[in-house]
């Protein structure tokens, strides 16, 4: 593994790539970390497309995911469940709406970490409302001999520890 190490952090215009401290990155990290930019941000025009098979590309075979949805967590052929991605697709009027903001990658040779904030919108079937809502996402990739793709996710929200446990879907960056 390479000690090549860097870190890019993305504006929503995706423009600009820095350090830790602001100074101009290796060229190096900076094309690996523009390519996992690529491979985390294409998830919002596939979900947009309704593209299971573009969404899914992006990840290990042996992937653990920790979805918003249950159960508590999954891998492998358990978490790439193109059926039931369908289906969620099919409970929305359209397609839901995801915006990854605020997204900052470190990398470290073969292995990349990155995070970002998501907005993700909908309108569910048989409902005249969208909702929105802000999450946390969490990423740890993997570079392949098809490139860098995503081998950890994690996303979550927060919630109101005042005794009611709601999910504080309400809250914006």
């Amino acid at each position: 593994m390479s000690k090549t190490r860097g870190r890019l952090r993305h504006s929503d215009d995706r423009r600009g790539s820095t350090n830790a401290k602001g100074h101009a990155m290796s060229s190096i990290d900076e094309i690996a970390a523009q390519e996992i930019s690529t491979v985390i941000t294409a998830a919002e025009a596939a979900m947009k497309d309704g593209d299971v098979q573009r969404l899914f590309q992006r990840y290990t075979e042996d992937v653990v995911k920790f979805d918003l949805a249950p159960p508590l967590g999954r891998r492998g052929a358990d978490a790439l469940d193109a059926e039931g991605q369908r289906a969620w697709f099919e409970t929305f009027d359209g397609r839901p709406d995801l915006r990854i903001t605020e997204l900052e990658i470190e990398v470290g040779g073969d292995l990349a970490f990155a995070h970002s904030l998501n907005r993700m919108s909908a309108t569910p079937k048989g409902t005249d409302f969208a909702f929105e809502m802000w999450f946390r996402a969490s990423y740890g990739l993997r570079k392949t001999p098809d490139g860098w793709r995503i081998a950890h996710e994690h996303t979550s929200t927060p919630f109101y520890m005042d005794g009611s446990l709601r999910a504080a879907t309400d809250l914006k960056p």
